[in-house]
Parts: C-alpha cells; sequence; structure tokens
C-alpha cells in the first residue's frame, strides 16, 4: 500500500532537517512524501529542495501563503495520492526506521480502517523524555483521544469523517478525533512509539499556551455535544500532566523502549 506522508512547516529551517531525515530514513519504500510550507522567510525551503534528488522523485512541495496549519493539513490530504495518509511535523522525527513498514503490514488487513500509537514528547536533542503520551483505548466520552501526529488513516475515511475544522486554530486535532472516534472507523492501537516529538508548539506553549488550549477545546467539547465539558477538559489538564509527572520518573526505561524499538 501506497503511504502519503505530510509536514506542514513555516519557518522551521532549525527542525526541518531532522524530521526529513527521519523520513528519508524509512526502510518501506512505497511512500510519497508532501511538504506544504506556509512561505517561510527563512531558508526552510532551501533545505526541503536541497534533499529532492534524494528522494528519487518522492517528494512534492508546495510554497504559499495559507489560513494555518490545519488549512495546511488540509491541503496535503487533498494533494495526497496514497491509499494511506499520515503526519509528521516539522519540529518532530519518526522514532525509527521502520514506522511506514509497519503501518504498512498493519493497514492491510481489510478489518482496519487506521492505527494510531503512543508518542513521547522530548527535549531539544532528542535525548530526554518531556511528556509519555500513552494514547491507549479510545474513549467516546471525550476525555481521552489518541496522539494525533501517530495517527495513520486509509484515504477513505476522510471523506467518511472530514478533514479539519479551519475555524479552529488549536484545538481543530480534537474537533477531528471526536468526530473520528464517534464514527464506525475501525482503529488499532498499537503499544510502540512511532514519533517523538519536541516540547512546544501552537497547542503547549507554557501556561498562556494551555489557557488558549483549554477555552478552545471546551469550545470544541460542546460543539461536539459532550457533556459536562468544563470538567472533562479538567481531567484531560490533568491527564496531561500526569504525562509529564510519568516522563520524569520512567525516563530511563522510556530510553531503553525508544532503542529497543529501533532494532525491531
Amino acid at each position: 500500500m501506497k503511504i502519503s506522508i505530510i509536514t506542514v512547516c513555516f519557518n522551521s529551517e532549525d527542525t526541518i532537517e531532522d524530521t526529513i531525515e527521519s523520513v528519508l530514513s524509512q526502510t518501506y519504500q512505497d511512500y510519497e512524501y508532501l511538504i506544504i510550507d506556509g512561505k517561510s522567510k527563512d531558508n526552510t525551503m532551501d533545505i526541503v529542495k536541497s534533499y529532492e534528488k534524494k528522494f528519487k522523485g518522492k517528494l512534492k512541495y508546495v510554497s504559499e501563503k495559507d489560513n494555518g496549519l490545519y488549512d495546511a493539513i488540509n491541503k496535503g490530504i487533498k494533494m495526497a495520492e496514497g491509499d494511506i495518509i499520515g503526519l509528521i511535523n516539522a519540529d518532530d522525527i519518526l522514532a525509527n526506521q521502520f514506522v511506514f513498514e509497519k503501518v504498512n503490514t498493519i493497514l492491510s488487513d481489510k478489518n482496519y480502517d487506521g492505527l494510531y500509537t503512543d508518542l513521547v514528547y522530548m527535549n531539544e536533542d532528542f535525548s530526554i523524555p518531556v511528556r509519555n503520551f500513552i494514547s491507549g483505548e479510545v474513549s467516546k466520552k471525550g476525555t481521552w483521544h489518541p496522539a494525533h501526529p501517530t495517527l495513520y488513516l486509509k484515504r477513505g475515511v476522510y471523506k467518511k469523517v472530514g478533514t479539519f475544522n479551519t475555524d479552529y486554530r488549536i484545538a481543530a486535532d480534537l474537533d477531528f478525533m471526536l468526530r473520528l472516534c464517534h464514527s464506525d472507523v475501525r482503529l488499532k492501537y498499537i503499544k510502540e512509539y512511532f514519533v517523538l516529538m519536541r516540547a512546544g508548539g501552537v497547542s503547549s506553549a507554557g501556561l498562556k499556551g494551555y489557557y488558549k488550549n483549554y477555552k478552545e477545546s471546551n469550545k470544541v467539547l460542546v460543539n461536539n455535544g459532550i457533556q459536562f465539558s468544563y470538567f472533562i477538559n479538567i481531567l484531560r489538564i490533568v491527564k496531561t500532566f500526569n504525562q509529564y509527572i510519568d516522563a520524569k520518573i520512567n525516563k530511563d526505561s522510556i530510553l531503553k523502549k525508544i532503542e529497543k524499538e529501533k532494532k525491531s
């Protein structure tokens, strides 16, 4: 099955090379790599173009103004020609070289429409775990959902569920995941790390970021018919802080797991 992997970026010259290298390292070769740039003003696109020959026709890119992160993701989904669509942020890396291979193996099973895994937020040089996001089984109550950057879906899922609502600037991924988890889409949970994510970003940039995320997330919960939205949002925040504690307590075991999965 052909995999379309999408990276959305804007002024990402400091990090995007790590992301590109992690895609380039994949053992499974039936994929296309779509980079959607929001008209960067730094050297992001020079870096992207320098990799064009190495991808041997698998790399496609656009650089133009967009209406934010989720508009760019929607653009990538529309461009995608693969049977399976996944995302990797320009700050992040695929956890090991076998990610696409595992995605293909699992989603070749007609019983599944998509898969998701666990996720680790790391420090700047990916040496120390900061937050351990264990996705677990999906909750239809809105209290929890899979780690979005680890999600791989068959193309038809987007026709059924729709793409990202660009009216939301921060929590459109939560809105999408709620719609997905309340549909009849069949998801497989894999208890592995597929993504190492740099801590930070639009929805997790300090206390101010958490406040903005809380406000918009509550709006998303209400608009999706989730009862007791304020209470559920608080539970989501508590779970997030527990993930920080988990990463600090279990730092060594997390690093060992990451290294073990690099070999298999």
